[in-house]
């Protein structure tokens, strides 16, 4: 189209922008924001709430609040946009008080603006004012909770290493519990050392889907924990015969408008030479900072240096690697990863954000996480 020179509609911008915040391109996400600027394209509500999500879940959310607070006309996609991007940010508070905001102002919450509010509560520890709004969905707004409520609310409570009072949670619920919520259980049991129960949950999920490859995952990181390594090993070897592998890490970043991806180990990018000897490095200075390995989290039968050595060869560090060659002194760094952010990598990116006076966004999986000075926004609870 710009080749054409034809001018796009905001219909046509709503739909990259939803591209973008896939793939986490904030760049280009910006540069959108600007082309609506320098065309005149009417900004319509719709164009409005889709440049909120894409700036909160590509990084930015103080942005995304910024086009909030400007908004003339709102509606509840737009409230829930924004309380959704502060939960993923962990900035639960704000979006709790946004929330209350929203019923202040008399718009009345849908089921979406409660689970957005139910995040928030579980990524940043909010107990008791989760229950108090999953209470107050039915007396108070007539909304019956869904699966998705009470999976939010089993999360909250793994999450605050209320293993027990989420079990029991569970049991009394009056629909019946899907597999991602048995597995939000089974990881706050691995967290927690709840071995036990967390080994007894994962063979019942085997038994309910022998073919969903992350139910034997967990079964062997409870192994390899444990340190049972010959258990670990037929769980692996049962994946292998039904053919099944483990989801490889990736992590993505945006460079120039351009967008590159790491997996672990990977050396296929032209600059492999110099992006190891930038990680060796940065092992070298975050261990003279006071970085220790996190070696349990390999999950292998190896000795201590292998470990570490896997632990190093991890896609987000080879990320940040490439970005501290290719990027100014001082910048922001900004990854999109598959996977959850493992301990280790979580603990390595502290220590290079102080090391290299770096502001780090890593957005994972679950949520955002923003390392500055050796601290990370999600106080290590995610």
């Amino acid at each position: 189209m710009q080749v054409k020179g034809v001018v796009s509609d905001d219909v046509t911008i709503v739909c990259v922008l939803s591209a973008c915040t896939d793939l986490g391109a904030l760049e280009l996400g910006k540069w959108l924001e600007s082309y609506v600027e320098r065309k005149k394209i009417p900004k319509s509500v719709e164009l409005c709430n889709a440049l909120i999500d894409m700036f909160a879940k590509c990084g930015d959310v103080d942005k995304a609040l910024e086009l909030f607070r400007q908004m003339s006309f709102r509606t509840i996609v737009s409230w829930t946009s924004v309380i959704v991007g502060l939960a993923m940010h962990g900035r639960g508070l704000e979006a709790v008080s946004l929330f209350d905001m929203m019923i202040e102002q008399r718009v009345a919450p849908d089921d979406v603006a409660f689970i957005g509010v139910l995040s928030a509560c579980s990524h940043s520890g909010l107990v008791n004012k989760g229950h108090y709004y999953f209470n107050s969905m039915e007396k108070n707004f007539s909304i019956v909770p869904k699966i998705e409520h009470y999976g939010c609310m089993v999360d909250l409570l793994s999450r605050a290493g209320l293993v027990k009072e989420a079990l029991e949670f569970v049991q009394k619920m009056p629909i019946n519990p899907n597999q991602i919520i048995w597995r939000s259980i089974i990881t706050a049991c691995h967290a927690r050392g709840e071995f036990k129960l967390g080994e007894s949950i994962s063979k019942k999920l085997i038994r309910s889907e022998p073919m969903q490859e992350s139910n034997y995952v967990l079964l062997s990181n409870i192994y390899a924990k444990l340190l049972r390594w010959e258990k670990k090993t037929k769980v692996r070897e049962m994946m292998d015969l039904k053919g099944m592998k483990k989801i490889p890490g990736s992590t993505m970043i945006e460079l120039n408008n351009e967008m590159y991806e790491f997996v672990a180990g990977d050396k296929s990018h032209n600059q492999s030479k110099q992006i190891y000897e930038m990680m060796d490095e940065m092992g070298r200075e975050i261990k003279r900072a006071g970085y220790v390995p996190t070696t349990s989290q390999v999950l292998l039968d190896i000795d201590e240096e292998d470990k570490e050595d896997a632990l190093y060869r991890h896609s987000e560090k080879i990320a940040i690697a490439f970005s501290l060659l290719n990027t100014p002194p001082g910048t922001p760094i900004r990854l999109v990863k598959n996977l959850r952010v493992c301990e280790d990598c979580h603990s390595a990116t502290k220590f290079i954000s102080k090391v290299y006076n770096r502001e780090i966004v890593v957005r994972d999986r679950n949520r955002f996480h923003h390392f500055k000075n050796g601290v990370c926004s999600c106080k290590d609870f995610w």
